[in-house]
């Protein structure tokens, strides 16, 4: 695995990325207040939107594929913003949480979406309307996400995951998963591109990996706890045999049941103080999705193929987990 590009463009650290499931398109956001586009196939930025009114922290794209969902990162106004990439126009705010939003999941089949805020709050909307279809509270800092066929969501908080029928969300948790008394805030929850596994990332290091339909508790990474203003990322493999990720040191790939390290992949970046260079190779966020593993350092974006991609499969009726 090689490096095939490099983008210095940006001033800030990259607080997020997201890759359209089905055209070429990749978009980051900084915190040097920015949105930028990227075309993969070409490894082209094809164009720069800056957000320095409000700031900008998560984004994800619809599906379209130049329509994005952010965050704020202002510190007075917590609204998602519905923002066309093409013309650079606001086509919705969704007003709601009332702290920072720290986690956002797109529903890959409707124009459903959920946001987990810091305000204990997860709410669910429609892309079509400003006003929140739904609100959940939650007891600590939230991690959410959709399966891959938007049948299931996941919130993790407290050392438990519970996962909610999207169909019937209001009826509560149809299952509750422990992650081994790991009680630490959580960071991000994914699952796996078959559904068949999911992962979750808290603020003392862990990453634990869980079969997602039975709630079994296969391993647990450890990492370096994680600094208050980071995110620990990790991200399964396309195929769901390894999990990526890289928090502080370089880039770790672990076999998703043995979590042993099989390999590490270190990106240095350039950092200049009072008139000095400094290099180092911290990774503070990189994920995979569809057919790219992505690394992001505190100031680049690198860029680089994975090959012998698995097909991906569906995951079951929710309603027929064991």
């Amino acid at each position: 695995m090689e490096i095939g590009m490099v983008f210095k463009d940006y001033s800030g650290r990259i607080s997020s990325m997201d890759f359209h499931r089905t055209s070429g398109y990749l978009v980051t956001a900084s915190e040097d207040e920015s949105i930028r586009l990227y075309d993969v196939s070409s490894a082209t930025c094809l164009k720069t939107i800056n957000s320095k009114k409000y700031g900008v922290d998560l984004v994800c794209f619809t599906s379209h594929p130049t329509t994005v969902i952010y965050s704020s990162k202002n510190g007075w106004d917590e609204s998602l913003r519905l923002l066309s990439l093409h013309d650079n126009k606001y086509l919705r705010y969704f007003k709601g949480h009332h702290d920072r939003v720290v986690s956002l999941s797109l529903n890959a089949r409707n124009e459903s979406f959920i946001s987990g805020s810091l305000d204990r709050t997860v709410l669910l909307w429609d892309q079509r309307a400003e006003k929140c279809q739904g609100l959940l509270r939650v007891q600590g800092r939230p991690a959410i996400s959709y399966d891959d066929q938007g049948l299931v969501f996941a919130i993790a908080f407290g050392g438990y995951i519970r996962m909610f029928d999207a169909r019937m969300y209001e009826k509560g948790p149809f299952e509750i998963f422990s992650v081994g008394g790991d009680v630490s805030d959580a960071n991000v929850v994914k699952f796996s591109n078959d559904g068949r596994l999911m992962l979750l990332t808290t603020m003392d290091g862990h990453i634990h990996v869980l079969d997602s339909f039975r709630g079994t508790h296969l391993s647990t990474y450890n990492v370096k706890p994680v600094p208050s203003n980071c995110t620990l990322e990790a991200s399964f493999s396309p195929e769901g045999m390894f999990v990526i990720s890289g928090i502080l040191y370089p880039n770790a790939k672990y076999p998703t049941v043995q979590g042993m390290v099989v390999h590490m992949l270190g990106v240095y970046a350039v950092e200049k103080k009072k008139g000095n260079t400094h290099y180092h190779n911290d990774i503070l966020r990189h994920c995979t999705e569809l057919e790219m593993l992505n690394v992001v350092d505190p100031w680049n974006v690198v860029m680089s193929g994975l090959s012998d991609l698995a097909a991906k499969n569906t995951r079951g009726n929710p309603q027929k987990i064991q």
